[in-house]
């Protein structure tokens, strides 16, 4: 069955009193079956954050027939919340405050608080596995990996000590997570320890695999944090080790979607490097969960260079093209037409790079100009119906469209089958959220601290009147999709 064959078939079947839709869900409290979850902060002077539904079916905040005039999270308290974890399969979500550093589950079916992962104060997000035995958070006041480990065996919160850290990625199985910090050439990793492992490494830090840059506690290790190391040797408890493999300034990991490899995102001149690309490291060598590890990291991955920047990418759902997003350095001057990348230029210009992955190597394609942005800071991405593509960018006021008063905005609607900008909305501010409404054609964004709705046949915009907010609209999630690959987060 078809996307939009199947949301049709879950409003009929929610008309007619069944209390399941599509794949078996549960019909949710509010009754509603295409419902679009807005993070909002400080949506009243006695509260810092709330969850808002809409029905992104008839773009309203209120039921079809005006009795319930608004639908949200029930018991949900985060303070400032930032980001949307969206796992629609799992049935549920996270979402991170900023303000308490609270990682809250959602619980889709109920439209309930569904407890929390755990609190990381001082990082900018954390991540949740699948199954919700793990999380990450990069923690930059402390300069730790903080892991919470809920899996029942050596359970507790571990920080793992990582100068510098600022970021984190998670695979979307939850098997394999990665460390990256700022101003570095290096990649980490964490790995539960089993219990003869602890035993090993609790003489002190002689006894530690060799390439462990921290194992807590250190009385009785669990977990350890490894640096990615060319596997020349192998150390007495069966680690390889080496030289550090050696990146270029990377900042994100995105995974492969039969989960066996991680590309890692080098940003380079954007983040003080020398040149941006795209790193592919198996997995298997740096599952975290004990027993599942196999194999070894390669000795001399390949670099494939992208000469708009890489700070974000996205694998398409026929998994043969990877969109990668970036900043690359521009001149203040147009020679013609629009900005294009220049190693010496002082303003940096936004950058859509092609990178076919039908080959053994990645293989760029095509580039195609699109919204400037702040350096280094990492862009929301996702696929949309009728063949599209969304990027929403921050600070993108800063390049040389505005400067040359060309069309721009944070938002960009790319289309996947002409390979063409089809549009860049004017600006509305920094567009901090994206989600495609798929099979009903439509994307609702967050922009400039309110929600609007485009067209994915025309990008033409749709009456948003009823699902404004009150207070900042810092991310939207359809959490009704299909896939959890409707997820800008990852």
């Amino acid at each position: 069955m078809s996307a939009a064959a199947a949301l049709l078939a879950a409003a009929a079947l929610a008309g007619c009193g069944s209390t399941t839709y599509f794949d078996g869900r549960t019909l949710p409290p509010s009754g509603l079956t295409n419902r679009v979850m807005i993070a909002i902060q400080n949506p009243s002077a006695f509260t810092k954050g709330a969850l808002q539904i809409v029905d992104a079916y008839y773009d309203i905040r209120s039921s079809y027939n005006g009795q319930v005039p608004s639908f949200s999270i029930s018991g949900y308290s985060g303070n400032l919340p930032v980001s949307i974890q969206n796992m629609p399969e799992e049935r549920f979500g996270a979402v991170f405050g900023s303000g308490d550093g609270a990682l809250a589950i959602i619980n889709y079916a109920t439209e309930a608080s569904g407890g929390s992962m755990g609190t990381f104060s001082g990082a900018p997000s954390a991540l949740t596995s699948t199954d919700q035995l793990y999380a990450f958070g990069a923690d930059l006041t402390s300069h730790v990996l903080q892991v919470v480990d809920k899996s029942g065996t050596n359970s507790g919160t571990y920080a793992l000590s990582l100068p510098g850290i600022y970021r984190v990625s998670v695979n979307p199985g939850g098997s394999a997570a990665l460390a990256f910090v700022q101003n570095s050439n290096y990649v980490y990793y964490p790995r539960k320890l089993t219990a003869a492992e602890g035993v090993t490494f609790a003489s002190g830090t002689s006894a530690w695999p060799k390439a462990a840059v921290d194992c807590e506690p250190q009385s009785l290790p669990a977990w350890c944090l490894f640096q990615a190391q060319v596997p020349t040797s192998i150390d007495a408890t069966g680690n390889y080790y080496g030289a550090a493999l050696t990146f270029d300034r990377p900042t994100k990991a995105v995974f492969s979607s039969d989960g066996a490899t991680a590309y890692i995102l080098n940003c380079g001149p954007e983040c003080g490097g020398v040149n941006a690309g795209i790193t592919p490291l198996p997995v298997a060598p740096i599952i975290f969960r004990t027993g599942l590890a196999s194999g070894k990291l390669p000795a001399a991955p390949v670099t494939t260079k992208i000469p708009g920047g890489a700070t974000n990418a996205l694998i398409d759902s026929t998994s043969s093209t990877m969109y990668v997003v970036g900043q690359c350095q521009a001149t203040a001057t147009l020679s013609g037409g629009l900005p294009q990348c220049t190693p010496s230029g002082p303003l940096f210009t936004g950058m859509l790079t092609l990178v076919s992955l039908s080959a053994s190597t990645p293989t760029v394609t095509s580039q195609v100009s699109i919204s400037d942005g702040a350096p280094g800071a990492v862009s929301r991405m996702v696929e949309g119906d009728d063949n599209t593509l969304w990027i929403a960018m921050t600070k993108c006021t800063n390049g040389p469209r505005e400067i040359n008063n060309l069309a721009y905005g944070c938002l960009t609607m790319f289309n996947t089958s002409t390979k063409t900008v089809t549009m860049l909305e004017p600006y509305l501010g920094d567009a901090t959220g994206v989600t495609s409404v798929t099979g009903l054609h439509k994307i609702y964004t967050a922009e400039g601290g309110q929600v609007y709705i485009y067209s994915t046949a025309s990008g033409a915009t749709i009456d948003n009147q009823y699902v404004t907010v009150t207070g900042t609209a810092y991310d939207v999630a359809y959490i009704d999709a299909i896939t959890d690959g409707d997820n800008t987060v990852y």
